[in-house]
């Protein structure tokens, strides 16, 4: 479901596909080629969220910021089945295990994993190629350029997939 909130509309026209039960309501942009699976929650009510291409937001993750705090997803990000994300950055190429919550003005670099159910403190700020793991979640290694290959990979069967599913249900 698309619903304006407080006169703002989300921006739903690039994306390939949005779930008949996901929510997207308020302030929210959705770069071409993302997708919205079922039972998401993207809610953009007091400030912005701004999700980039090739981006999938997994079935029952929630996207949500506190006042005045944007929050920021980049390209080819997959968010996890139920993972949290909350008025912090993603950068490019990333990959949100299920489960995972990352916090107010955490900031994940480009090329990084935050692995599932691991905790991201407010604040934490992770360089490009991290691997992050535990609760509060710390680096654990650089990722390698297989892992990187895999994290694309993922966003790519999505954004495939995504396709393929509007097609078949005549959706967007």
């Amino acid at each position: 479901m698309i619903n304006k909130f407080l006169n703002k509309t989300p921006d739903t026209d690039k994306a390939n596909f949005i779930a008949w039960n996901a929510d997207v309501s308020g302030d929210v942009v959705l770069g071409a080629e993302s997708s919205v699976w079922f039972s998401a929650t993207i809610r953009g009510d007091i400030a912005p969220i701004r999700i980039g291409n090739s981006t999938n937001i997994q079935d029952g993750a929630v996207c949500h910021i506190s006042v005045d705090r944007q929050l920021t997803v980049g390209d080819w990000v997959t968010v996890g089945h139920n993972a949290i994300i909350h008025s912090c950055t993603i950068g490019n190429h990333c990959l949100i295990g299920m489960g995972a919550i990352v916090l107010d003005k955490a900031e994940i670099g480009d090329y990084s994993i935050v692995g599932a159910g691991s905790l991201v403190t407010g604040g934490k700020k992770f360089p490009p190629r991290s691997l992050i793991l535990g609760s509060p979640a710390k680096v654990v290694r650089e990722l390698t350029d297989e892992d990187i290959k895999e994290i694309d990979a993922a966003a790519e069967r999505y954004r495939i997939h995504s396709k393929e599913t509007a097609e078949e249900r005549k959706v967007k």
